[in-house]
């Protein structure tokens, strides 16, 4: 074969795959270019009403030519207003084409747009880079209807008197004027939820709330409610907080009990905590795993049944003595110097050893294993976001969500987690805050500050509803 033939053959081969190539990419830019899938947008969350301002966040996608055009517009009788109209930019199909996914965030404030509250439509339109349609793309195109609402609820208290002690609880009863989506007491910077459902009026809601320990007769409590539009309003109410002064204790450490107690928490310190010292172990345990304790008991007090429980006082450990008392400021002394302090959120009771613990009253046990400081524990929810615990449990005899009765035995007293003797540590909890056992102890307490609150604000209700039938 001559060199002219080779280069011939060789140029017809070179011709044949670049011809193929070419082909191949027809065919695919056919494909890509002229592909009939539409594009989608999605919003994050389904909206039902807008507010004064309302933030919609959505995302716009098209997994083969991409993402050309993104329309959202807001309709209310014959006014319409664009809120986005963007064309996003594209490489062409041979170099990949476009955007795929496009986030969308637009802060819409209606009244500055000249809407009124009542109904109105969102409508939304993307379009992508096919070149279906005479090259306009395939579109897709979605209404969604919605409400216009700028005008907070309304907050009307039916709880009159509200007589708190420090590091104590109290109850509020109000009645909201529109369907909301959360509600409650604020104390200072903390929120307690309000329910409903102690009342066959949907309107209205109980708010069990906590006075911290630290926060005396200065503290501002009011009510807020925000509306499913975004929309809160507050209101205070006629409160009386008396202050009190906390009991402060020293607590002696000894190497004895640092080298009986410390095996216990070397799982929880991992590989360097346990190379450390004895007392450096201690700081570990004392400060930095009680933090972590206290976040799980606080995760367990989440999503408390929307209904009560209990019904009177609640019961304490038979035939027992106070060893400790709530909110006892105790400092840790080592070797003459005090090495920490801590605030004791509980009450010990200390009877004979493994003494059988009855549930201080009815409710469902929302917790049950050990929680490192506390050791054996068990957290029971009482309702309306209220719940007693019991720690150093020697055993536990229920199991988690188990319905219990007032007096029936949980567990057995013990020296778990970080207790020098046997003993019962009994707490109480509104929502994610320690509040004094002893108010739940007190039957005056529980009539005068909850029992003839909710009896007064029955009789109310039923009056107001009389009144508006007529």
């Amino acid at each position: 074969m001559t060199n002219n033939e080779t280069k011939s053959r060789v140029g017809y081969l070179f011709i044949a795959v670049v011809l193929c190539v070419l082909a191949g990419l027809l065919i695919w830019w056919g494909i890509r270019g002229l592909e009939g899938e539409s594009p989608a947008f999605r919003l994050e969350r389904p909206i039902e009403s807008i507010g004064t301002s309302y933030t919609l966040n959505g995302v716009a996608s098209d997994q083969k030519s991409g993402v050309k055009r993104i329309w959202i517009a807001l309709l209310q009788q014959k006014k319409e207003v664009v809120l986005l109209d963007q064309t996003l930019p594209s490489k062409g199909l041979l170099m990949g084409g476009a955007i795929r996914k496009q986030p969308v965030s637009l802060e819409i404030k209606a009244r500055q747009l000249g809407f009124n509250d009542g109904e109105a439509v969102l409508r939304t339109a993307v379009w992508d880079y096919s070149y279906r349609g005479w090259g306009s793309g395939n579109r897709s195109y979605a209404e969604y209807k919605l409400f216009i609402d700028t005008r907070p609820p309304n907050i009307e208290l039916i709880s009159r008197t509200h007589n708190l002690n420090q590091g104590g609880a109290g109850l509020a009863i109000y009645r909201v004027s529109e369907p909301i989506a959360t509600s409650g007491v604020n104390v200072g910077n903390r929120f307690s939820p309000g329910s409903k459902g102690c009342f066959t009026d949907s309107s209205v809601f109980v708010a069990f709330f906590a006075l911290p320990y630290d926060k005396g007769p200065d503290t501002q409590l009011h009510v807020t409610a925000t509306d499913r539009a975004g929309n809160t309003s507050r209101t205070g109410f006629a409160y009386h907080i008396n202050a009190k002064a906390f009991k402060k204790d020293t607590i002696r450490l000894s190497d004895a009990f640092l080298k009986r107690k410390m095996p216990e928490f070397e799982e929880a310190l991992g590989q360097d905590g346990r190379r450390a010292s004895l007392i450096e172990k201690f700081l570990a345990v004392n400060r930095d795993l009680r933090i972590a304790n206290l976040k799980t008991i606080q995760d367990a007090c989440k999503g408390s049944d929307a209904k009560r429980h209990w019904t009177g006082p609640f019961l304490r450990l038979p035939a027992s003595a106070r060893r400790a008392g709530f909110a006892d400021h105790r400092s840790y002394l080592y070797e003459g110097r005090v090495i920490d302090n801590q605030v004791h959120l509980g009450i010990d009771l200390a009877s004979t050893g493994y003494s059988p613990v009855p549930a201080a009253n009815s409710g469902r046990v929302a917790f049950a294993q050990d929680i490192g400081i506390y050791g054996k524990t068990v957290i029971i929810d009482h309702g309306f976001n209220l719940f007693s615990m019991y720690s150093h449990l020697s055993r536990i005899q229920v199991a988690r969500n188990k319905s219990v009765s007032k007096g029936d035995i949980i567990g057995a007293t013990g020296s778990t987690g970080l207790a020098g003797g046997d003993h019962l540590h009994f707490g109480m909890l509104i929502h994610d805050t320690f509040v004094n056992p002893i108010e739940w102890w007190d039957k005056n307490w529980i009539r005068h500050n909850i029992a003839d609150k909710l009896k007064s604000a029955k009789e109310q209700i039923r009056m107001s509803n009389k009144e508006a039938r007529q």
